[in-house]
């Protein structure tokens, strides 16, 4: 097993190394931890492109000593042409997964990066655009190693992707002749991204400003247009990032902030503060036994059944006459409680939502530390690859509904669902805890595990991301949702969850399905203890 790796100075953690690299560099050259993320989540938006990229949206927490935390919200909103008439006047019952028309909303990462790096030159930060852009903009143009999570992956969507716009020229290998198909690049071969390296230029050159009021947003509106999607320029020329004020929840020895709507934070929180409750009521003294796997999966049910009714678009939210606090609060969480059998699983499934992304973590010499997050929902989002630049497009906005009375409605300019949730946690002896996870569904559970065998259990940062995990939901691509669990648990413990009423299934051992974890905690003597995932291509980066 990998080992908890500690520093003195700072860390990165990130699920593939060259982000961690870029990061790491940022830090050596006296960049502070804001600086080191927006360099890694340009590098990744490279390097790691089925699971981001700089066409999708990014959520952040920064931690600064002393003072309460902030959350930057660059969730990008539907087009102002994106409305239900404009997809059932064509004969559309949903919107597609895929394809132009599922690339509806403005990307907001970029926009994310240029707030956070506001943040930074509050407290001193210097470095511009043109050096933070330097490693993405190089293996764009010179090369990224394709690794054999891109293959698997392309692999698995090449029917459903090879025919839509760009994609091929983008992911795939050139046919060598006209009878041949084009192929899925082998692994630790060298792609290039011109136009995307142009872009990055282009960024680094005039700003970040110029992909949302430049001439990089010219060329991707009038790509958008020509498609036949909804998004214009002026829904490009709208778009700004927020810093909003994150949700928190009180849990044993240690205060959990989260990203507010429309992201699934809420249920990250919820999790955990509902199963902190049941873990002492009932006496739950060890992790990975049945009462520990029951009691968190049957928090998840009612953690997840709040968000699947209630979480939207902080306007629709406020329309619905409910705030994110309330199901926070001690009344709401204690309710929760009272509903959980510890004997009996509650009948399932609701809702299950898709997804994959990116979850890194920084830490700079000055105590500061990110959480970050950056996503184009599904794997390859809408799998758009705007040719004249080079920006493959999320698809984000395929989770609304044409449904009117549905809280989750497609509306013109109407921000969307996100699975995205950066968390952070303040314990109450000093520690400071940044740590993360990819995967739709999978998302709040694995911080829940991660954070909870860490913190309220003993185990080492370590141990705590790469043991065993669980996901209740639909993987991609099934149509049953079930109770899923890496094979490294005791058989006779998930013999129990079945008996309890689990749908219990089983996986091999580090599966992908489970997302890539990461966790980076200052102790109160300043010491950074750090660990990546080993279901991932990712690493720890320390000077």
């Amino acid at each position: 097993m990998r080992q908890t790796l500690t520093s003195p100075r700072g860390m990165v953690t990130a699920p593939h190394h060259l982000a961690a690299g870029s990061a790491c560099a940022v830090l050596r050259e006296g960049g502070n931890a804001i600086e080191a993320m927006v360099a890694a989540a340009a590098t990744i938006a490279v390097v790691y492109p089925h699971m981001n990229a700089i066409g999708g949206d990014g959520f952040w927490l920064i931690s600064e000593p002393g003072q309460a935390p902030v959350a930057i919200d660059a969730c990008g909103r539907a087009a102002g042409a994106a409305t239900i008439e404009f997809y059932t006047g064509q004969g559309l019952k949903a919107i597609p997964g895929r394809g132009p028309l599922a690339a509806n909303t403005v990307a907001g990462a970029i926009s994310g990066w240029q707030e956070a790096l506001v943040h930074s030159a509050r407290v001193g930060g210097t470095l511009p655009p043109s050096r933070l852009l330097q490693d993405a903009i190089w293996y764009a143009r010179e090369g990224a190693p394709v690794t054999q999570s891109q293959v698997n992956f392309t692999t698995k969507f090449l029917p459903e992707l090879a025919n839509v716009p760009g994609y091929a020229g983008q992911f795939l290998d050139k046919a060598q002749s006209a009878a041949h198909s084009a192929t899925v690049p082998h692994v630790d071969t060298l792609r290039r991204y011109p136009a995307l390296a142009a872009t990055l230029q282009t960024l680094a050159d005039k700003g970040l400003d110029d992909f949302y009021r430049g001439g990089v947003a010219a060329a991707i509106a009038a790509e958008h247009e020509r498609l036949g999607g909804p998004l214009r320029l002026a829904d490009l020329h709208a778009h700004r990032a927020s810093s909003v004020q994150p949700l928190s929840v009180k849990v044993s020895g240690a205060t959990l902030f989260n990203m507010t709507p429309p992201t699934q934070g809420i249920a990250s929180l919820m999790i955990l503060a509902i199963f902190d409750r049941l873990r002492l009521r009932h006496g739950i003294r060890e992790a990975d036994g049945a009462p520990y796997l029951h009691a968190l999966v049957e928090a998840t049910k009612q953690a997840f059944k709040v968000r699947n009714r209630y979480v939207a678009d902080p306007a629709t939210m406020a329309a619905m006459g409910v705030t994110p606090q309330q199901f926070l609060s001690d009344s709401f969480i204690d309710q929760c409680v009272e509903a959980v059998d510890m004997h009996k699983a509650l009948p399932w499934p609701e809702r299950s939502i898709p997804g994959d992304t990116i979850w890194m973590g920084t830490a700079d010499s000055a105590g500061r530390m990110v959480s970050y997050i950056q996503s184009v929902y599904w794997e390859f989002g809408s799998g758009v690859v705007l040719s004249d630049t080079g920006v493959a497009w999320q698809n984000r906005g395929s989770s609304f509904s044409l449904d009117s009375a549905s809280h989750l409605a497609l509306a013109p300019h109407k921000k969307p669902f996100h699975t995205l949730n950066p968390a952070h946690a303040r314990f109450d002896d000093g520690r400071h805890m940044v740590y993360g996870n990819m995967g739709g569904d999978g998302q709040p559970q694995s911080q829940s595990a991660v954070f909870s065998r860490y913190a309220l259990y003993g185990q080492t940062l370590q141990q705590a991301v790469s043991a065993p995990r669980w996901l209740l939901g639909k993987t991609w691509g099934q149509e049953t949702t079930t109770l899923k669990f890496e094979n490294r648990f005791d058989p006779q413990v998930l013999q129990t969850l079945a008996a309890a009423g689990h749908d219990v299934e089983v996986l091999n051992d580090y599966s992908d399905t489970m997302g890539h974890a990461g966790a980076i905690v200052r102790q109160g003597n300043g010491l950074y203890l750090g660990a990546a995932d080993p279901r991932s291509d990712g690493v720890v980066a320390a000077y």
